[in-house]
Parts: structure tokens; sequence; C-alpha cells
């Protein structure tokens, strides 16, 4: 057997993987039309007292990217703004949650999947994952339910579907909000329908390690009218058409998207099939080859999702396959062989000192207060151990980037 590289061996792989963002001449023409234009927001086409662009006019490109970004994904409505973290924001206050509210969230997700329920001034309950896809498990969710609850909001984590069918029965049951964080998600599909228009709106991020990307950057989805319209308000710090531009509806924030950013998606947008296939190719080359690694196991592909998105391909370390080395070792042993690999979320969400100290704004509001009994958050300990498994020793994630190139690199 060769010398590791950790031990002073010569690395498996020099070159680096597939470089990422992705861009080229047609990016760089693009933001130059918008530099150029001097058009660096999107107002700047708006017409009369409302400052809304006419149909009929010069369009912007934010307009023109939330209009294809929806029609891609079968939405009746897209509304840009300025990141992932603020669609989330948005779409749980339009969706009408509030004090008091509980929103079931997964364990295993970053942080603005459980902070957005915080803004609105509810409670975030968390549920563990499935041992077998890291996606939120459906009969945690109903364990979780409580006479409170409002809302769900599944996390296509590294952008396999979560089951569904198993949490809009939950909504139907219990008349739960089905809010879909599909930041990892781009293009991807459940039963023909693509992420973000299965349940009652959903969100994607453009955040620089997304599978398109503009830096940053989100985009909310939905089919409701209404909905669609209290987003758009809250975008425009509570703005609303047809009224004039310095009158105020309610609360919102400035989270507008730029014209760069909106030119630079479209893009972007149009890479994206393709470069989804290439990265689903690569996922089952190497899902084929890692059965002949014991102890490294990649997560479970559901089979009503064939059409996903690979943003992370997940693996799960079993220590004891390697003779109880930690996976902290086995990590920084493949690092130096080439091939970057690295654990994720060092806590399940309710682990992190702003949930164990609450400290929500420099307060613990709304626990403990008249709209909601205190919570224990270390209690989730004992609720989650699959979300504690996977961030004390199992989970593996390999990068969306890696699989852009060719089979080769996958050997």
């Amino acid at each position: 057997m060769a010398k590791l590289a950790l031990k002073g061996g010569n690395k498996t792989r020099v070159e680096d993987f597939h470089r990422w963002p992705v861009f080229d001449e047609e990016e760089e023409k693009a933001v130059n039309i918008v530099l150029k234009s001097g058009n660096w927001w999107r107002y700047s086409y708006a017409t009369g007292l409302d400052m809304h662009e006419s149909d009929e006019g010069p369009r912007s490109e934010v307009a023109l990217f939330q209009e294809e970004f929806a029609a891609f994904h079968g939405a009746k409505y897209g509304i840009a703004c300025n990141n992932g973290t603020g669609a989330l924001d948005m779409i749980v206050r339009a969706h009408g949650i509030g004090p008091g509210d509980e929103v079931i969230v997964p364990a295993y997700t970053f942080v603005a999947g459980s902070t957005c329920v915080l803004q609105s001034n509810a409670v975030p309950v968390f549920a563990d994952i499935d041992p077998e896809t890291y996606n939120i498990d459906p009969a945690r969710v109903e364990e979780a339910i409580t006479d409170r609850t409002r809302a769900v909001i599944p996390c296509h984590f590294g952008g396999q579907i979560a089951d569904m069918d198993g949490i809009l029965k939950l909504g139907r049951k219990h008349d739960l909000v089905v809010i879909e964080d599909a930041a990892h998600a781009h293009g991807s599909e459940w039963d023909g329908k693509k992420a973000g228009t299965i349940g009652n709106s959903g969100m994607f991020s453009f955040q620089l390690s997304k599978n398109m990307t503009a830096g940053e950057g989100g985009i909310v989805l939905t089919d409701d009218d209404k909905l669609a319209e209290r987003v758009d308000s809250l975008a425009w710090s509570g703005r609303k058409k047809g009224r004039p531009w310095y009158e105020f509806h309610q609360l919102g924030w400035n989270y507008r998207m730029l014209e760069f950013q909106g030119a630079i998606l479209r893009v972007q947008l149009k890479r994206l099939d393709e470069q989804n296939q290439t990265r689903r190719e690569n996922a089952a080359y190497l899902t084929g080859l890692m059965k002949e690694i014991e102890g490294l196991e990649p997560v479970k592909i559901c089979l009503r999702g064939k059409k996903y998105s690979v943003h992370i391909f997940m693996l799960r370390y079993d220590p004891d396959a390697f003779n109880g080395l930690p996976r902290s070792i086995m990590l920084e042993a493949v690092n130096a062989e080439g091939i970057p690999a690295f654990s994720g979320y060092a806590h399940p969400l309710y682990k992190n000192p702003m949930y164990l100290n609450k400290n929500f704004a420099g307060s613990s509001f709304p626990l403990g207060t008249s709209f909601h009994e205190d919570i224990d958050y270390r209690a989730f300990e004992e609720k989650c151990p699959v979300a504690e498994r996977a961030c004390n020793y199992e989970a593996v994630w390999l990068e969306q980037r890696l699989f852009l190139g060719s089979k080769k690199d996958m050997d």
C-alpha cells in the first residue's frame, strides 16, 4: 500500500477540481450591459407614482429573472430578494405566522431555516432527520405537532427532495402550512413537480456555494396570488402596488435584488439543467465506486426524485469500520490526498449558543412569556439522535463543484 500523503507520501490528486463559480463571456456581457446602462437597481425601469414597471416598456433584469426562474420550476410567481435568508424571513411572515405559533424545522440544516421563525416572533421546534436520507423525518414531525403548530419547513438537504408525500399528508391532516426550503435544490423534482412548487410555497438561495449563483441572492416561489402580493410588499419595505412610493402598509424589509444579480442569474439559469445532469451522472458513478469501501456509505437517494440536484454529496462514516479512527483524522488524511471533504455542521441547530442561551435579539422572547411557555432546547438532544450522530461523527460532505468534471475525477 502506498504511503499516505498525511505521513509524507505523494498526494493522490495534485490538480484542483472544477472551478466554481462557473462563468464566461456571457456573464461578463450581462454585467457590462447593466454597468453601462446606469440602471443598477430594478426601479430605474419604474413608472408612475407606485414605481412599478410597465409590462409594455423596458424590463429590468430582476423582473425578467423572476419570471424565467418561476417558469423553469412551474410556479406562477417568483419574488426575488437579496439572499436566501431574506427569502425565508419573508415567506414565514407572509404566511401570517406570529407570536406563540410553533413551526417545525429540521434539526440538521443551516441556521436560517430556524431563525426565519424567530424573525416572526414564533417558536422553532426541531424534528430529527431520516437516518438514510438526512432529510427531515415525517414520523418525527408528527411527534412534534401540538395545538400551537402552524407550519413545517422541510429542507431538501444536499439537493434531494424530502419525503413530501409524508409531509403534505401531515399538512392536510393538521392544517399546516408547508414551506419548502429549497436552498440546495435548484431544478430537483418529486414525481415530476420541481422543488419549491410542491408545498404552499418555497424558496431558493443563490449564495456562492449554490448550484447557480450571483454571490448572493434569493427567491420565493408560489402560486398563491395573495401570498405573492404580501411577499412582494415585504421585500419593498412594506410598499403596495398601485399606491404612492412613500406609503407603507406593513412592517417590511429592504430585501431587493440588484440588477447585477438578476443579470448574472439569468445566464446561470441557462446552464442549470446541463450542470445538474453532469453532477447526477458523476454522483451515480461515485456511488457505485463507494460500494467497495466499507464504512463510507452514500446517503440513500429517494427513487421518487430521480431528477435531483447534487448540491452536497453526503456520506455516512462508520468509525468502527476503520478500527475506531475518528472522523476528524480520516478527513485530515483524505484532504491531504487532495480530495476536499469536510464534516459539515458542528452541532444540531438546537445546540448552538443562540438557542442554549435563548439569545434572540438580546431577549428570550417569545419563550417564557404570555405567548408561549418556556422550552428547554437541551431536551432536543434525546429527541434527535440521528442529527446528533451526523454532527458528532457520521456526516461527510463533498461539495457540488467536485461533480462538474469527468468520471476520471471520480476515480
